[in-house]
C-alpha cells in the first residue's frame, strides 16, 4: 500500500467515524435505536453504494468477535454491581434456560411454518435466541426506567451471547452429526463456567497491580485496565472457554473496584464502546448485499414473530415468575429484548463453514434485526410508560477518582459534590471518616481552602482527601452513605455490618448519643 493510499484509506475511515458520531446525534434526537443508522452507512457504501466489497466472512466475525468483547468490558465495567446482584440470578436464568426455550419453541415454529430442516431451524433460531449488548446499553440507559428491570436486561444481554455461540458453533460443526447431547452440555457448561472463573481471577490480579503500582502518567491506567480485561478474554479462549463472558465478568468485577483513575478509565471504555459499536454494525452493513434481501423477507417475519411474540415471552414467564417478578415488568422485559450486533455476527459463521444456505441464512438475520429493531426500539419510552417501569431520575452519585502517591501506601481520593446529594449542607466534623483519611483540601470555585470541623459543604465543592490504600474503599462507602442519607448515615449503617462499610472512625459525641 502506497502512502497516497494510505492517506485515502486514513479519510474513509474518518469519514465513516464521523458519520457514526453524526448518526448518534440523530438517533438520540429521533428516538431511533443507533444501530439502524449504523447499519444504513455500511449498506449505503457497500457494493450496491459507492461500490466497496466486502465478502469475506472469517474476517468479519474475527473482528466483530473483538469488537464485541470491547462492548462488554465497556458494559460490564460501567454496571454497578450492587444493581446488578440481586437480579443476577434471574439474569443468568435468563441467559441460560431462557436462551435455551427461545432456541426450542422458535425452532419448532419455524419447521412448522416454513418447512425447513431442524439443523436450519435451530441455526437460525440460536442466532437471534440472545438480547444484544450493543443494543441494550444504548438505549436502555437513555431511559428514566427502574434500576432493577434495567440492570436484569444488562446481565442477560452480558450473560446470553456465549450460551448462543455454543449453540450455533456446535450445531455448524462435526459435533452436531454425532448427536452426542451430553458432550454438547458438557462442552457449554465448561465454557461458561471457565470463563466466568478466568474472567474474575485475571481482574483480581489486575487490581492489585493497578493499585500498588505507581505509573508515570494518569494516561497509562485506563490502557492498562483495558489491556487486563483483555487478557482475560484472550485467555478464555485459549483456554477453551467463552472468552467474552471472560472479557464481561473482567470488566464487571474491575469497574466495581476502587482503582486509580477510575473516573478516566471509565470515559475511556465508553469511548471505545462507541467506536466499537460504529465499526462493528457499519462492518456487518458492509457484508450484507441488498439484492439478496427480498428473498429474506417472509422468513424473517415468520422466525422474528415467533420469537418476539412467543417464545421470548414464555422464556421471561419461566424465568422470573419463581421470583415473583410482577406482570407488568415481565412484559416490558419481554418487548426490551432487543437484538442487534451479536445475531448478525453469528450469521457469519455458517459462512465461514461454507455451509450450504449460509448467504441466505446472513440475510434472513440481518432483515429480522432490521425490522424488529425498528418496530421494539422507538416504542420502548411508551411501553415503560404503559406498564408502569419508569423512575424519577436517582440523584446523582458521587463519583470518585483516586490516583497512588509515590513511593507512599496512599492515594489522593477526589470527589466534587453533587447539588442532589444530603452531603450539601453537611459540617466537615459530619463526615466522621474512617481513622487515618485526611480531608486536605476544598476547592471552591477558583479558592483553595484548608478545610476544618465547622465548615459547610456547598454543590460543587471538590474534595481532596489523603488515604491509606487499605481504607480507599472503606473511605468511599462513608461518602456514599452521607450522600444518599446524610447525617442519617450512621443509623443507616448500624442495620448493616458497620465495621466492614466505614471502618474504624474518629471518635465524636456523636457516638454517645
Amino acid at each position: 500500500m502506497s502512502l497516497e493510499q494510505l492517506n485515502l484509506l486514513v479519510l474513509s475511515a474518518c469519514g465513516v467515524l464521523l458519520a457514526g458520531v453524526a448518526a448518534v446525534r440523530i438517533s438520540s434526537r429521533s428516538g431511533m435505536p443507533g444501530l439502524l443508522l449504523y447499519l444504513g452507512i455500511g449498506l449505503l457504501i457497500g457494493e450496491s453504494g459507492l461500490g466497496i466489497r466486502f465478502d469475506d466472512g472469517q474476517m468479519a466475525y474475527n473482528v466483530a468477535t473483538i469488537m464485541l468483547a470491547i462492548l462488554l468490558i465497556d458494559g460490564g465495567f460501567t454496571t454497578n454491581w450492587s444493581d446488578l446482584r440481586p437480579v443476577a440470578i434471574r439474569s443468568g436464568l435468563m441467559a441460560t434456560v431462557g436462551v435455551l426455550m427461545s432456541v426450542t419453541i422458535t425452532s419448532s415454529l419455524a419447521m412448522l411454518l416454513l418447512g425447513i430442516d431442524l439443523r436450519t431451524a435451530i441455526l437460525l433460531s440460536a442466532m437471534v435466541s440472545s438480547t444484544d449488548a450493543a443494543a441494550v446499553f444504548s438505549v436502555l440507559r437513555r431511559l428514566p426506567i427502574k434500576a432493577r428491570v434495567r440492570t436484569t436486561l444488562e446481565g442477560e444481554s452480558g450473560f446470553n451471547d456465549p450460551p448462543a455461540i455454543i449453540i450455533v458453533s456446535v450445531v455448524v460443526s462435526d459435533a452436531w452429526n454425532q448427536g452426542s447431547i451430553m458432550g454438547m452440555l458438557g462442552t457449554g457448561l465448561y465454557q461458561l463456567v471457565g470463563g466466568t472463573l478466568i474472567g474474575l481471577v485475571i481482574a483480581r490480579i489486575g487490581q492489585v497491580i493497578l493499585q500498588r503500582v505507581s505509573l508515570p502518567s494518569a494516561g497509562l491506567y485506563p490502557l492498562a485496565t483495558l489491556a487486563i480485561a483483555l487478557v482475560a478474554f484472550a485467555l478464555g479462549g485459549i483456554a477453551g472457554t467463552s472468552g467474552l463472558l471472560a472479557a464481561y465478568a473482567a470488566g464487571l468485577f474491575l469497574g466495581n473496584q476502587v482503582l486509580p483513575h477510575h473516573k478516566a478509565t471509565e470515559g475511556f471504555t465508553e469511548a471505545l464502546g462507541w467506536l466499537a459499536q460504529i465499526g462493528l454494525f457499519v462492518m456487518l452493513g458492509l457484508l450484507a448485499s441488498p439484492s439478496m434481501l427480498p428473498a429474506a423477507i417472509i422468513p424473517a417475519l415468520v422466525i422474528g414473530s415467533a420469537l418476539t411474540f412467543v417464545a421470548r415471552p414464555l422464556s421471561v414467564f419461566l424465568c422470573m415468575t419463581p421470583f415473583k417478578v410482577p406482570w407488568r415488568e415481565q412484559v416490558f422485559t419481554s418487548w426490551a429484548g432487543l437484538r442487534g450486533a451479536v445475531p448478525i455476527m453469528l450469521a457469519t459463521i455458517p459462512l465461514t463453514q461454507n455451509l450450504p444456505g449460509a448467504d441466505q441464512m446472513f440475510h434472513i438475520i440481518f432483515l429480522l434485526v432490521v425490522t424488529f429493531t425498528l418496530i421494539q426500539g422507538p416504542t420502548l419510552p411508551r411501553a415503560a410508560k404503559l406498564f408502569g417501569v419508569t423512575d424519577e431520575l436517582s440523584p446523582a452519585a458521587v463519583r470518585f477518582d483516586s490516583s497512588p502517591m509515590e513511593g507512599l501506601n496512599a492515594s489522593m481520593l477526589q470527589f466534587e459534590v453533587p447539588a442532589s446529594t444530603k452531603l450539601v449542607g453537611l459540617y466537615v466534623a459530619d463526615l466522621r471518616l474512617p481513622r487515618g483519611a485526611v480531608m486536605s483540601l476544598l476547592i471552591r470555585g477558583k479558592e483553595i481552602l484548608v478545610p476544618d470541623d465547622r465548615m459547610r459543604l456547598k454543590a460543587g465543592d471538590h474534595m481532596v482527601l489523603a488515604v491509606p490504600n487499605g481504607l480507599l474503599e472503606r473511605t468511599q462507602n462513608r461518602l456514599e452513605l452521607l450522600a444518599e442519607h446524610g447525617g442519617l448515615a450512621r443509623w443507616v449503617a448500624s442495620g448493616r455490618n458497620r465495621r466492614a462499610l466505614i471502618g474504624e472512625t474518629r471518635p465524636s459525641l456523636s457516638d454517645d448519643t
